[in-house]
C-alpha cells in the first residue's frame, strides 16, 4: 500500500501565515469541532465524505486533519484510491498551536 503524503502542524500554520490558499478539511465529529477548529477549513465529519465526492476536486491538493491524525489518514488512503490529491495532517489538532475558531 502506498504512503500517505503527510505535512506537520506547524507546516499548515506557518503557510496558512504567509497566505497561501489550502484546502482545509476538519474529518473530526460535530462534538469534536465544536472545541475549535482552523478557521480555513471546511468540516465534513468522515462518514460523509462518500456522499461529498463532488465537494471534491481532483485537480486540487486537500489537507485532512481530524483530532491526531489517524482518521484523516484514513480519508486519505480512501481518497487517493480514488484518484484525489490527499495530504495528512499528522498529530491531528492536538498537536496544532496555531489560530482556531
Amino acid at each position: 500500500m502506498e504512503n500517505v503524503k503527510t505535512i506537520t502542524p506547524a507546516e499548515v500554520e506557518q503557510r496558512l501565515k504567509e497566505g497561501e490558499a489550502l484546502f482545509l478539511v476538519d474529518v473530526r465529529e460535530h462534538e469534536e469541532v465544536a472545541y475549535g477548529k482552523i478557521p480555513e477549513a471546511v468540516h465534513i465529519p468522515m462518514g460523509e465524505i462518500p456522499n461529498k465526492l463532488d465537494s471534491f476536486d481532483k485537480d486540487h491538493e486537500y489537507i485532512f486533519i481530524c483530532r491526531s491524525g489517524v482518521r484523516s489518514e484514513n480519508v486519505c488512503r480512501y481518497l487517493d484510491h480514488l484518484g484525489y490529491k490527499t495530504v495528512n495532517m499528522i498529530g491531528g489538532m492536538l498537536s496544532y498551536e496555531g489560530e482556531t475558531e
